[in-house]
């Protein structure tokens, strides 16, 4: 019997580690919770059995894994997997998966919630905007913009999008223009929407220069990663551009900077609360436990990121 570890300091909600465990169950797999870890130790006696491990935000490092003997597969249960070193699971011949698409919506419209509190001005009773006709940057164009642009249709925005790899025809399909460039993505936007991962090429790649071509009144929105965000460019634009706002769902190192001395121009959440929606919970852990066992009983590498 294959046996499955959840492992997450930060836990799924009930209802979806119940359908997990009874998916794993249905299909003769052992599953095991590792919830609410304190430390490393717990962590490395909780995967000491794992043939499978399923995380969210949790670090999966060499040594981690030195302690799980065993395994096999690693599957973060959403989009991003900058938490997972991938060099270290190749060495050991690890799987490394992620869950595409089972967040996309709880993000998507945890960004539309950003760029609707920002345009009211945080809700402190003054006149804001309305986003009817705005133009939005979609820096990125994979499932969670897709959705942003499904849930912005009903305001009528401008939609811009950029991303190397896609192409005409599923901009087309979303009613979406084609930036040529990154440079002419953020020129043409009031509003821009972050979803790229965090790599070598990206982070701290959305700095001065860059925000600095933004029109008027410009906005940006984070529900991507804290480390694409060169913090000595954003707050130089801070500085220079009175009317640019921040809103995102990580707080910046420079928060406190932020809140003193731009009070109204910058918002974050009280932690990273993208995927934090009961529908999502279930998606990414549903999705973990059924790749896992698409990969032993079949031999399915299908969202393998470590090839």
């Amino acid at each position: 019997m294959n046996k499955i570890v959840v492992l997450t300091e930060k836990p799924f909600a009930s209802d979806a580690v119940n359908k997990m465990s009874d998916i794993a169950k249905a299909e003769k797999f052992d599953i095991k919770f590792v919830e609410n870890y304190k430390t490393k130790e717990e962590a490395y006696e909780g995967v000491k059995d794992a043939e499978a491990l399923i995380v969210r935000s949790d670090i999966v490092d060499k040594d981690l894994i030195s302690h799980a003997p065993n395994l096999k597969i690693v599957v973060r249960a959403g989009a991003g997997y900058d938490n997972i070193d991938l060099n270290a699971c190749t060495e050991r011949k690890i799987v490394v998966m992620n869950t595409p698409g089972q967040n996309s919506n709880a993000v998507a419209e945890l960004a539309l919630a950003l760029m609707l509190y920002t345009a009211r001005n945080f809700f402190d009773g003054s006149s804001g905007i309305e986003l009817k006709g705005k133009t939005l940057g979609l820096h990125g164009f994979g499932y969670t913009a897709k959705a942003l642009a499904e849930l912005v249709k009903g305001f009528n925005m401008k939609l811009y999008g950029h991303r190397r790899s896609a192409n005409e025809e599923e901009y087309k399909q979303f009613n979406v223009t084609k930036a040529n460039s990154i440079e002419e993505l953020y020129k043409s936007c009031q509003f821009i929407s972050l979803h790229i991962p965090a790599n070598d090429n990206t982070i701290k790649s959305i700095n001065y220069n860059l925000l600095s071509l933004m029109p008027k009144n410009a906005v940006l929105v984070n529900t991507a990663r804290k480390e694409l965000i060169d913090e000595d460019g954003l707050l130089k634009m801070f500085a220079e551009r009175p009317d640019f706002k921040y809103v995102t769902d990580i707080a910046p190192n420079c928060k406190d900077v932020l809140n003193e001395k731009y009070p109204g121009r910058y918002y974050a959440t009280p932690k990273k609360l993208g995927a934090q929606t009961k529908e999502a919970n279930n998606n990414a852990g549903l999705a973990a436990v059924k790749q896992i066992i698409a990969f032993f009983n079949n031999g399915d590498t299908t969202f393998q990121v470590n090839k």
